[in-house]
């Protein structure tokens, strides 16, 4: 069970009248605040044990960059400890809050702060693009950092430049980890550039079966024994197209930062380039990198991120 407000507007004992469940949502893509009032009879929190019964209480915020989302926690100031089934049902959109997955931002002894990543699955993961992206802008919001970041993550250290459109948006620019090896052919690339990706060239996306096609190849043992994400590149004229199958997710997400990445890295492999705009299914992405003998360095990953609101996650222990 998640709740974000509880009111009793009476003060009187609860077994007399309605609890009042307030969840308010600051809808940055819209930008008003809509909301939304349950009335539920008291009787329904009602608990035999409430002496004995621990809950905990996390907050957050909602990001999204690019339509990849994430469940934002600041654990700074303390420690944090989530066990996997909290962090599925956290991430989950229909009893949840649902996201693509969830990060939390740690202190670091070296740098600015340190990025955790869990799958929506709850599961620590491999790096995650976009979700970059979002811990860079969540900590500038969080004044933590102003403008830039160094941090650390499960691949290495990141640079990001934030900058501040408005109080909720963002343009923020990720440094990504060196490219010195790939397993490129005429119609795939199997590349890591923070998380495993297979790119496949396509001719059209609009009818593309991803979510069957992506999982054959993710789970495809001779492509790789741990699994990849899957992302489908269509060359529109010299305008890149990319729909995305995310391990972990187990479906196609709107985005993918890490797949941007590997898209745009096998875009300039096929057809040239070192300075690369990728339309996902709602936004665009820029990556632009030196190519050196095929190696590929000082790679920038840029685009939106975005605040969309912030909400308490009560649960039982």
């Amino acid at each position: 069970m998640s709740v974000i407000v509880f009111e009793n507007p009476s003060g009187r004992h609860q077994s007399q009248f309605s609890l009042r469940i307030k969840i308010l949502f600051y809808m940055v893509c819209f930008k008003k605040i809509s909301i939304f009032t349950i009335k539920i009879p008291a009787k329904t929190f009602m608990l035999k044990n409430m002496d004995s019964t621990i809950y905990q209480q996390i907050k957050f915020s909602k990001f999204h960059g690019a339509g990849n989302d994430f469940i934002m926690i600041n654990a700074m100031n303390g420690h944090l400890l989530l066990e996997e089934k909290i962090i599925f049902e956290m991430c989950d959109r229909r009893t949840g809050i649902g996201a693509d997955g969830l990060i939390v931002l740690m202190p670091s002894d070296t740098h600015d702060f340190r990025m955790k990543y869990y799958n929506c699955d709850g599961r620590e993961s491999t790096f995650c693009g976009n979700g970059g992206r979002c811990i860079a802008a969540f900590a500038h919001q969080q004044g933590i950092i102003s403008g830039h970041a160094t941090y650390e993550a499960v691949d290495g250290i990141h640079k990001a430049k934030i900058t501040e459109i408005s109080s909720k948006e963002f343009h923020v620019e990720l440094t990504m980890q060196d490219i010195l090896s790939y397993k490129l052919d005429d119609g795939s690339l199997l590349i890591d550039t923070g998380s495993p990706h297979y790119v496949k060239k396509v001719n059209e996306l609009d009818n593309l079966d991803v979510i069957n096609k992506g999982a054959e190849i993710r789970y495809d043992k001779k492509i790789s024994e741990n699994g990849v994400n899957v992302d489908f590149l269509l060359n529109e004229g010299g305008k890149y197209h990319i729909r995305t199958y995310e391990r972990g997710v187990e479906n196609e997400t709107l985005a993918c930062g890490t797949g941007v990445t590997a898209s745009a890295i096998a875009a300039s492999l096929w057809y040239g380039g070192n300075d690369i705009d990728i339309h996902t299914m709602i936004a665009k992405l820029n990556v632009k990198f030196d190519k050196e003998d095929n190696c590929f360095r000082n790679i920038v990953l840029s685009g939106p991120a975005a605040h969309v609101f912030d909400g308490m996650f009560i649960f039982a222990n």
